[in-house]
């Protein structure tokens, strides 16, 4: 397993077919997957889905000690920009490890990867992910008014936030210009 980087507690890689097991542990929680723009999974499809993300260069696994609490979503959109989103356990919540997660990712993408700008959509609904954001220190530039479908709400669409941060914003991450 290919690791990407490394916080104080947790380690972010790419996913291994092995990773089944965790996996299931949070994509079959209707609570966890709400806001996401699938449903929730079977334990059986957490293991086709376990191999799926191991081809994959956009989700990376959030370990802590050798158990996969969560997923970062990491996907080039245009121009340098990136579109970042992030899934975490249940149980995992509100300890700082989504923080400390996608402040990594953010930091190596803006320093290692040269990335120049970082975006998320976040429904407006979904206070926890946006206040995420805002303690990332992402502003808040746009929001999309019946942006996307509401799940199990045919005719119903929700807002979304858009926030974003420059490589040249964040503290120590370097100037973040040389992208695609």
């Amino acid at each position: 397993m290919a690791e990407l980087f490394s916080t104080e507690r947790l380690t972010v890689r790419n996913f291994t077919p092995a990773d089944a097991d965790d996996l299931a542990g949070f994509l079959t929680d209707p609570e966890v997957c709400y806001f996401e723009p699938y449903e929730p999974f079977t334990k059986e499809e957490c293991v086709q889905e376990a191999v799926m993300l191991s081809e994959s260069n956009e989700l990376f696994a959030i370990e802590l000690n050798g158990k996969v609490i969560g997923k970062i979503f990491f996907a080039e959109r245009q121009f340098g920009s990136y579109e970042i989103g992030y899934t975490l356990h249940r149980d995992y919540q509100g300890t700082g490890y989504a923080l400390e997660s996608v402040r990594g990712m953010m930091e190596y993408a803006f320093r290692e990867l040269g990335v120049r700008r970082i975006f998320a959509e976040i429904d407006t609904r979904n206070e926890p992910s946006w206040r995420l954001a805002e303690r990332l220190g992402m502003r808040r530039e746009a929001e999309h008014r019946e942006l996307f479908p509401r799940k199990g709400c045919p005719g119903v669409y929700n807002d979304f936030y858009i926030y974003a941060m420059l490589g040249s914003e964040m503290p120590g991450a370097g100037s973040g210009g040389g992208a695609q």
